[in-house]
């Protein structure tokens, strides 16, 4: 049934808020305050006409908005849009008690994402290749993608041809596709086991199209040139399917605050190292100690820092930090730690830091609700927040980046 609803606020994920009786509807692709008709269906509802409109809705920047499931404010101007993601920093932060000092948000640029995960499914009538439908398996064929950079959306054609050589079941599958230095690393999961055949066609491909690596289910099909990320002049080749930060602009930004708070401390630990993201530009300047539970990232790691030059020790250590934190004896070695784990955060390991005498911590986190709770940890145990940073990495998306930096005074003996 088609109802007219008028829009409180926007919810976590980007949803527009109505009160029916008291119980809220979420409908997408709305403004607060506009007033809209939507057809509901249970808690949710699907946008129908806008009849008011917010003075801060725009022109979205892509053909498949609304359809497409990977954007979900490309509607909102610009700058209410940066102020949202602050919000949710600072939401997120109050409610474990903690008022602190929040900047404003990092923009991203447009076409700046270097990492995609596409989804794939061959059918009747074609290959699809693209992004879900919002909560939906649905995958939603798509044509141009403005968030990613201009080598990868300008390959859609070609990548549409590569998952039909791959696709060896009538799954769908994920394909992720990094544009490195060297050409696009393409890392399929899901797509079934080759035939040999099959194998030598999908990398007489590559090899044609220029691209740097393929890889399925973590197994190298064809590697013509290494794919190379350059982590603050050390070159890095992550493993198959690798994580990386998704935007190299917003890496450098995340980067830079870290190294700025961290640039007197002579020994550091990175915690949830990854390939080096920090670890590598923090060996311009300090002696580090990259954790890392991931084998063939921290790997990638050892490798792009012995072929770097002009850098300090960098020792890397395999060990799964949920399971087996750093102490905080094994902490009160160093001078400063910077850690950036999973959505899930570091709560064990912030139970350690807070417990030790490590001057200066670097917090990174892709998750502001389990960043608030690891740093309300950090407090409790004699940190002092002095800053906290928003940094737009996935643009469009209710997703938001934050950089904290904290100090633990010294004790006086």
């Amino acid at each position: 049934m088609t109802t007219r609803y008028r829009i409180d606020r926007l919810g976590s994920q980007g949803d527009g808020i109505a009160h029916v009786e008291r119980q809220p509807v979420f409908i997408p692709f709305v403004l607060p305050n506009e007033v809209v008709t939507a057809a509901r269906i249970k808690d949710r509802a699907e946008l129908i006409s806008v009849i008011e409109p917010s003075p801060l809705r725009v022109p979205p920047a892509c053909r498949h908005f609304t359809v497409c499931g990977g954007c979900a404010l490309q509607h909102m101007d610009h700058s209410a849009y940066l102020a949202w993601k602050r919000a949710k920093v600072v939401e997120a932060l109050k409610s474990r008690g903690i008022d602190a000092p929040v900047a404003e948000t990092v923009a991203c640029p447009e076409r700046s994402r270097r990492r995609v995960v596409l989804s794939a499914r061959r059918t009747e009538a074609g290959m699809l290749l693209g992004y879900n439908r919002a909560l939906s398996h649905e995958i939603v064929d798509i044509a141009e993608c403005p968030i990613a950079v201009p080598a990868i959306e300008a390959a859609l054609p070609m990548l549409r041809q590569l998952a039909k050589l791959i696709a060896a079941t009538p799954q769908a599958f994920h394909m992720t596709v990094t544009a490195t230095a060297s050409g696009l690393d393409i890392a399929a999961e899901g797509s079934g086991k080759l035939s040999e055949a099959a194998r030598r066609t999908a990398a007489d491909f590559i090899i044609r199209e220029g691209g740097a690596r393929l890889s399925t289910d973590g197994e190298i099909i064809v590697e013509p040139r290494k794919p190379q990320v350059d982590f603050g002049g050390a070159v890095v080749t992550p493993p198959p399917g690798g994580f990386l930060q998704a935007v190299a602009a917003a890496e450098d930004a995340m980067a830079g605050l870290v190294l700025a708070h961290l640039a007197k401390a002579k020994r550091v630990a990175d915690l949830f190292a990854g390939s080096g993201a920090f670890a590598l530009r923090l060996a311009r300047q300090s002696e580090v100690h990259a954790v890392e539970g991931d084998a063939p990232a921290l790997a990638a790691l050892d490798r792009g820092f012995r072929s770097a030059t002009g850098l300090k020790r960098v020792t890397p250590e395999k060990r799964d930090l949920f399971r087996r934190p750093l102490t905080f004896k094994e902490l009160n070695a160093f001078d400063a730690v910077v850690f950036d784990p999973p959505r899930a955060g570091a709560e064990d390991q912030s139970k350690q830091i807070a417990k030790s005498e490590v001057p200066k911590v670097a917090a990174v986190s892709c998750n502001p609700t389990t960043l608030a709770r690891d740093l309300e940890i950090l407090l409790s145990g004699g940190y002092q927040l002095k800053a906290v940073t928003p940094v737009d990495q996935f643009l469009w998306s209710p997703h938001v980046e934050a950089v904290a930096l904290l100090e633990k005074p010294k004790r006086r003996r």
